[in-house]
C-alpha cells in the first residue's frame, strides 16, 4: 500500500497543494514551522480520522476557511483509489471514494492503514491512561473497521449516563424524586455494559496479540535489551477472574462482570456522578524487568528507556498489521531529532524495506543514509523535489 498522490485544500497551512508520491522512502526537509508535518498528518488522518496532534478538526483547517479538504490516490495491491474527506468543523464530514459520496465518512477507515511516529509518542509511555487508550483503540479500528461504531456508541452510552448520574445524584440528595432516574439508570447500565463488553472483549484480544510483537521490538531498539526484558498487560477497572482462571475473553461473560459491578458501585457513582466502571477508566500496563521483578515504565524508567518502549509500542504495531495481510504506510514524523545516532541507525534499518516512508526532518543529516530515497524541500508553503 502507498499514496501516490496528495491534494490539500485549506489544509493546515496549506491553500492549495498537490505534490506526487511514490513507494519507498520520500522525506520532507524543511525548519519547523514551515509545514512539513502537516503533509504527513494529512495522510495520516486520512486512516484515523483524527489528528496525531490535536484532538479537535477546527486547528486542521486554515485559518480563514471555513472547510478543508485532502484528498490522496491510494495504491494497494496493484489498484488505485482516490480518497477524500472534507473536514466541516462543528458539523460532519463528508467523504467520497473515486469522487463518489459515502454514506459517513468513517466508512473511509480501513481504506488506508498508517503507523506514525512522533515525538507524542513519549505520551504512551509519561502520559495518562487516555493517551494509552487511546493507542489501543485506534489499532482495534485500523485492524477491524467496523469497532470505530462500537467505540462511538460507547461515548454516546457513557455521555447519556453521566448526565443521568449527575440528576439521580441531586435526586438522591433531597432536591426531587429519584424513582424515575434510578429506574431510567438501570437501562442505560445494560446499554454500558453491552457496548462496554464488546469494546473490553476486543482490547483484551489486542493486547494479547501485541504482547509478543512488543518484546521483538523492544529487544531490537533498546541496548543490550533481550525480548523478556518490556512487557504489557491489559488493567481493567474492575476484577476480570479470581485468582488462578483465566480472564474470560468473550462478550457475554464481560457484560455480566460490568453489569454486577456497575450494580456494586452504584452509590460510590451517585455521590460522585461520574461512571466508575468500564473500558473508559482502564489502562495498558506497560513494564520492564524479570519475571521475578517488574517495574512500571512510567515513574521508574529512564528516558532513553522510555523512548525505547514508546518505539517498541509503535514497531509492535506496525508488525501486527503486517501479519493481517497488510503493509502500513510508515510515518516518521521529526522522530529522528529525538533519538541518539545508535538508535536512529536500529530505527531506520527496521522500517527500510517498508513499501512507504514517509519523513520529515528540520536537517537532512538527520536522516539516516539507510532512508535515502526522494527529497523534498518544504519552505514558503511550497514542497518541491530536491535535486
Amino acid at each position: 500500500m502507498h499514496v501516490a498522490h496528495l491534494t490539500l485544500h485549506d489544509f493546515r497551512s496549506y491553500v492549495d497543494l498537490d505534490v506526487p508520491l511514490g513507494p519507498g522512502v520520500s522525506a520532507f526537509i524543511g525548519r519547523n514551522g514551515q509545514g512539513k508535518t502537516n503533509l504527513v498528518e494529512a495522510i495520516d488522518y486520512l486512516a484515523r480520522l483524527a489528528s496525531h496532534r490535536v484532538a479537535g478538526e477546527a486547528p486542521l483547517v486554515r485559518a480563514g476557511a471555513d472547510q478543508a479538504l485532502v484528498r490522496a490516490a491510494v495504491v494497494r495491491d496493484g489498484r488505485t483509489a482516490v480518497l477524500e474527506v472534507e473536514l466541516n468543523p462543528g458539523r460532519s464530514n463528508r467523504a467520497r471514494i473515486n469522487r463518489s459520496p459515502l454514506p459517513r465518512a468513517r466508512e473511509l477507515l480501513g481504506l488506508v492503514r498508517t503507523v506514525i511516529f512522533s515525538p507524542e509518542d513519549l505520551a504512551l509511555v509519561k502520559g495518562d491512561p487516555s493517551d494509552r487508550r487511546r493507542f489501543l483503540d485506534d489499532l482495534l479500528v485500523l485492524r477491524a473497521p467496523r469497532l470505530a461504531g462500537v467505540r462511538s456508541d460507547y461515548d454516546r452510552v457513557l455521555r447519556q449516563r453521566n448526565s443521568l448520574l449527575k440528576t439521580a445524584g441531586a435526586a438522591r440528595r433531597g432536591s426531587s424524586s429519584q424513582d424515575g432516574a434510578l429506574s431510567t439508570l438501570a437501562v442505560w447500565d445494560e446499554h454500558l455494559a453491552r457496548v462496554g463488553g464488546e469494546l473490553l472483549s476486543e482490547r483484551l484480544r489486542l493486547v494479547d496479540a501485541l504482547r509478543p510483537y512488543v518484546g521483538k521490538a523492544y529487544e531490537t531498539v533498546a541496548r543490550g535489551a533481550s525480548r523478556d526484558d518490556a512487557d504489557i498487560a491489559y488493567r481493567p477497572s474492575l476484577a476480570l477472574a479470581v485468582e488462578g482462571e483465566a480472564v474470560p475473553a468473550d462478550r457475554a461473560a464481560l457484560e455480566g462482570l460490568l453489569l454486577a459491578e456497575l450494580e456494586r458501585r452504584r452509590n460510590d457513582e451517585l455521590d460522585r456522578g461520574i461512571s466508575l466502571v468500564g473500558p473508559h477508566r482502564d489502562d495498558l500496563l506497560l513494564t520492564l524487568g524479570t519475571a521475578d521483578a517488574r517495574l512500571p515504565v512510567k515513574g521508574y524508567a529512564s528516558h532513553g528507556e522510555s523512548w525505547s518502549f514508546a518505539l517498541a509500542l509503535k514497531l509492535a504495531s506496525y508488525d501486527l498489521l503486517r501479519s493481517d495481510g497488510d503493509d502500513p504506510i510508515l510515518i516518521l514524523d521529526d522522530v529522528f531529532a529525538e533519538l541518539d545516532g545508535e538508535r536512529r541507525r536500529q530505527l531506520a534499518d527496521l522500517v527500510a524495506g517498508a513499501e512507504q516512508v514517509l519523513v520529515t526532518a528540520a536537517v537532512a543529516a538527520d536522516v539516516p543514509e539507510s532512508l535515502a530515497g526522494t527529497r523534498y524541500v518544504v519552505a514558503d508553503g511550497e514542497v518541491r523535489r530536491d535535486g
